[in-house]
Parts: C-alpha cells; structure tokens; sequence
C-alpha cells in the first residue's frame, strides 16, 4: 500500500535527486521510531499517506520546504502546504528550532521533525526537553522485571544480609524507581543500601526502606530547553501544550487573549507629571550652571 502510494508521488527516474537543505537545516528524523512497514501511513488520506512516505525515505538535511517539494512531487505548494500541515495534526510532523549542542554558542537553528511513527502531543512535549530516548523502542513483549526490581533482587549477591523476599522487592521498587529518576545508578544505590551495616540486620527490608528514604537523593535540576515549537500555520513559538497538533490556538479558531485597554490619566494626574518633569530640568539647569561657575 505505502509502496503504491510512494511511486504515485514519486517523480519519474530521470527527474533531478531531491536537493540537501544548507548545511545543519532541513529534515530531521524524530528518535526512537519503529521499523518501516508497508502500513505506516495507511490511517491517512491517500495524497497525505503518499507525501509521508516520500519524506520517510529522505535522508536527513533534505530540503522540505514547500517550494523545493513542489518540483518533485505531483502537487503544487498550496496542496502540499495543507498535506503537512495535516500530517503535523496526525503526529508525524513538527517545526520549530533547535539549540545547537556543543557549539558553546547560544545558535539556535530552524528545524522540521518528521516521524514515520505517529506521535502525540504529550510525545511531542517531552521531546521538547529532551526526555524520549534515542534508540529504537522496544517491540511490545512479554512483561519483565523493571530495573529497580532487579537491583533489589539482586542486593543479597552483595549484601547477604540484606537478602529481599519477591513480597519485599515488589513494596521497595517505587523508591528504587524514584532513585534513578533523579539521576542516580545502579553503583550510586548499592553504595547506600550496604555501607555500614550493623550486626545483626533484623529487618533487611526495614532497613532498605528507611535507607531509601532518609539518602534519598535531591531532584535534579531543570533541563535546559533544547527546542522550541511553532505553530505550523502562522509560524509563531509556543509551548508544545499550548500547540495541540502542532498549531496555535488562534489558527484553530479559538479567541486570543483579550486586547489590554489603553490606561488614561485623569487631568490633574497629567498636570501633575508636567509639573514635576519641569522641577526636574530646572533642577538640572541650575546644577549645570553651578558646576560651570566652580570652574570658572
């Protein structure tokens, strides 16, 4: 179907290679996407469907622009306009700007986000801040033991002290989770739960517990924002909750902050403000001529 619908767009063989954007602009694949299938983009219309899977199979820093995707597509640029601003309502696409990493400079540069995996808005949020992971995601699988339930299964192969029952593990691993949430590692967590033990330990998982919560590390600091999102209609920025399907509230039709009214002063208050700018240029006329007749 996605490969029907991509030669359908696809301009004959002996067309032009589609352009590369200016270097550090363009295209930009979102991170962690599932594998390409011949059913990506069956939820959309077929014209939207055919122009996602063009994109897909663009290399990243290929110009996107409208203009450019009108000379190698079948559609002109008012058609394409409305098609990606439709796959942004569909989760595929973002624009905005980037913070340039590394370049210890303050160079944001423009950026368009495609994602052959459909996104939501909460997605779209925490990519803002950097906080979706960069791999490829885990296939739906059968469900596993989480990281914190691990560690404190495994705490009795460093402490045998500290050995934990299932019914134990299970109680403790939400402040484990927490623990890791706040940045620290599996080396970070033993040190705490195992230094300076007494003798005997009566209770490992009263220990562990209370060990958990009195070391508990601080929160974090907040992360650097790494990229702002625009409305893509008016272009304007704004947070990504307040860019539902990537357009601002305005472009969907909903009323704008009311006009603030023009603040008008009552007469006296406007003789008022005139009398005292005038005290205050006689005050500096007579300072000017009193430190010119010191010098003379």
């Amino acid at each position: 179907m996605a490969n029907t619908q991509l030669s359908a767009a696809l301009r004959p063989a002996h067309a032009d290679p589609h352009p590369m954007a200016n270097p550090g602009y363009g295209k930009r694949s979102a991170p962690a996407q599932l594998p390409r299938t011949a059913y990506d983009f069956t939820h959309l219309q077929p014209r939207e469907a055919s122009i996602a899977a063009y994109l897909d199979r663009l290399p990243d820093g290929a110009d996107i622009s409208v203009k450019t995707l009108a000379k190698h597509l079948p559609y002109g640029q008012c058609a394409l306009r409305t098609a990606l601003n439709r796959l942004q309502a569909a989760g595929h696409l973002r624009r905005g700007s980037e913070h340039v990493r590394g370049s210890g400079s303050a160079r944001w540069v423009t950026r368009t986000w495609f994602s052959r995996t459909a996104r939501d808005n909460d997605w779209w949020a925490a990519f803002t801040r950097g906080d979706v992971p960069e791999g490829e995601p885990d296939r739906p699988r059968h469900p596993t033991r989480s990281r914190a339930f691990i560690l404190l299964a495994a705490l009795g192969r460093t402490a045998p002290s500290l050995s934990l029952a299932y019914v134990d593990c299970a109680a403790l691993e939400p402040q484990v989770t927490e623990w890791f949430t706040r940045g620290a590692t599996e080396p970070d967590i033993l040190r705490a739960l195992t230094s300076g033990l007494p003798t005997p330990v009566h209770s490992p998982a009263a220990l562990v517990r209370s060990r958990l919560k009195t070391k508990l590390p601080p929160e974090p600091a907040p992360r650097p924002v790494l990229r702002v999102l625009e409305c893509g209609r008016c272009g304007a920025p704004g947070r990504p909750e307040a860019l539902p399907g990537g357009t601002c509230g305005p472009c969907r039709g909903e009323p704008g902050p009311a006009p603030r009214a023009a603040s008008t002063l009552a007469p006296t208050a406007v003789r008022a403000h005139a009398a005292a700018a005038r005290d205050a240029t006689n005050a500096a006329q007579e300072r000017r001529h009193l430190h010119g007749s010191w010098h003379r």
